[in-house]
């Protein structure tokens, strides 16, 4: 799914409206239909109780009036307020004279705003994605007045003062606090990133039918990774393949005191269907990993607490560094030297990244294509502190063109950074998720999925993400979120994949 900017958005209203003859009027009509339809399902009268639809002066505030109205219709208690303003919109005006005269109107003002109970259901239909400025006097008033009232608010499109697609200008101005967002055919990048959580709340897409050939064709870096979507899809094995048909992995993981990364992303390696593994750990790590993962073979280093020798690459079709890895000197000798000589893909994780980040001289030998896997943290060390959320997305894009390799940015909606500077944000995953060892789970499924010779990097990693995210809302189903741990996901992960195989 495709994520567009708030003047694609626009022109994709006008191609829907030329492809499917129809009016401005009758488009927001199909989106205020949409709107009633939610929340008619989610709150009966009783529940709902008296409702007040705040609207401003544009399309936002028309898509306002035609919810009051349709809701009027329903049966529901609604009154609603208005910004003044010297200009309106036509469809605005339209709908504004098109309200029953039984559904009360006031216009707001900073001596007149509408009392608002706590727990009160309140639309948010001031402004959307047209907004380009910080909002200011009555507005600002209003919006103010709102976030007093701890009512529960739906925001129409877009929370009232929060842009759509880049930073506040402003960090102090108001913004409304939605506690659920109604998007009209496509979600926005704003709702995807951490500084806008607080005002964009649960958000959802309602369908009113745009065009999807505008939306096809619209050029855009930003995308929306789904469990119904298709290019990211695992491949049906075979009848006649068997354990080489799926590839070889190698694993360089663990240190004294962090053994568990190693064997957590080898089990997630083996659960991801890798036809064999083997893990390179320190000597000392032997007998935990052998008795914990006998399903994969095991090669130990000369050194007891850490690695420090590179075993010979020839079996393997993929390598993974780095879960549980440890800095020493001599780790970081054998990152450099198996950055210098592998001919087969590489996984980058956890130590092994930090090491890049304490040697940035490093980066300049990654193989084309590598697959790294950073938590905010870690890529921080890579680069750069980043000014907000929407520059951490710039610093991503141009990391993955400059080094021309895959980076998996985890978070709430792991983005996945391309070569070509496409981002791709995943939407499974829960925050129960928030644990040790989650991502060397993950580690080890790019690995797995890697060492498949069907996939190609990208695949692999938006299937790897999509599939771990997958396991842990299954996994979080049976054990709460709170009660999550990294093991669960692992077991989950056979399960996850399925439902993503064609």
């Amino acid at each position: 799914m495709k994520i567009l900017t708030a003047a694609q958005t626009r022109q994709l209203d006008q191609a829907t409206m030329q492809a499917q003859g129809i009016t401005s009027v009758e488009l927001m009509e199909r989106a205020a239909g949409a709107l009633a339809g939610w929340l008619t399902q989610r709150y009966t009268h009783a529940r709902a109780g008296e409702i007040l639809v705040l609207c401003g002066p544009g399309n936002n505030g028309g898509d306002g009036l035609a919810l009051a109205r349709l809701l009027h219709a329903a049966g529901y208690a609604v009154h609603v307020a208005l910004l003044p303003a010297a200009q309106h919109s036509a469809d605005w005006q339209h709908n504004r004279q098109h309200l029953p005269s039984g559904v009360p109107v006031a216009e707001l003002a900073t001596n007149a705003l509408p009392a608002i109970a706590p727990g009160a259901l309140v639309i948010d239909a001031l402004f959307g994605t047209g907004l380009a400025r910080p909002l200011g006097g009555l507005e600002a008033t209003v919006v103010a007045h709102l976030t007093q009232a701890k009512a529960c608010v739906v925001a129409v499109d877009l929370p009232s003062g929060l842009l759509a697609d880049g930073p506040q200008p402003d960090p102090g101005a108001p913004v409304v606090r939605a506690d659920y967002t109604l998007s009209f055919g496509l979600p926005k990048l704003a709702f995807l990133l951490p500084q806008n959580a607080e005002y964009v709340g649960e958000w959802h897409v309602l369908d009113i039918g745009l065009d999807q050939d505008f939306i096809d064709q619209a050029d855009t870096p930003w995308h929306f990774t789904q469990l119904r979507d298709a290019e990211v899809a695992l491949p049906r094995r075979g009848k006649f393949g068997y354990k080489n048909t799926f590839g070889h992995a190698l694993l360089l993981a663990g240190s004294r005191g962090k053994m568990g990364a190693a064997v957590l992303s080898a089990g997630a390696c083996l659960r991801g269907g890798v036809g064999l593994l083997t893990a390179h750990l320190p000597g000392g790590g032997y007998d935990i990993f052998q008795t914990t993962r006998p399903e994969a073979m095991c090669l130990t280093d000369a050194q007891a607490d850490f690695i420090s020798g590179l075993p010979d690459l020839g079996p393997y079709q993929a390598v993974g560094i780095g879960p549980g890895l440890g800095q020493e000197a001599a780790t970081r000798a054998v990152l450099e030297q198996l950055l210098r000589t592998a001919k087969v893909p590489l996984i980058i994780d956890a130590d092994a990244l930090n090491l890049l980040g304490a040697h940035r001289e490093l980066l300049d030998l990654l193989p084309e294509n590598t697959v790294l896997t950073p938590h905010i943290g870690e890529f921080t060390r890579l680069t750069e502190k980043a000014r907000d959320d929407y520059h951490r997305l710039d610093l991503l894009r141009a990391f993955t063109q400059k080094y021309r390799c895959v980076v998996v940015l985890k978070g709430a909606y792991t983005a996945v950074g391309a070569p070509d500077g496409q981002v791709y944000l995943n939407s499974t995953g829960n925050p129960g998720m928030g644990t040790g060892g989650s991502g060397d789970v993950l580690t080890g499924l790019v690995l797995a999925l890697r060492a498949d010779q069907r996939l190609g990097p990208l695949h692999a990693a938006r299937l790897a993400v999509l599939a771990h995210g997958h396991a842990g809302d299954l996994a979080a189903a049976e054990t709460g979120e709170a009660g999550l741990i990294a093991g669960d996901l692992v077991a989950h992960i056979g399960p996850a994949l399925q439902a993503l195989t064609v």
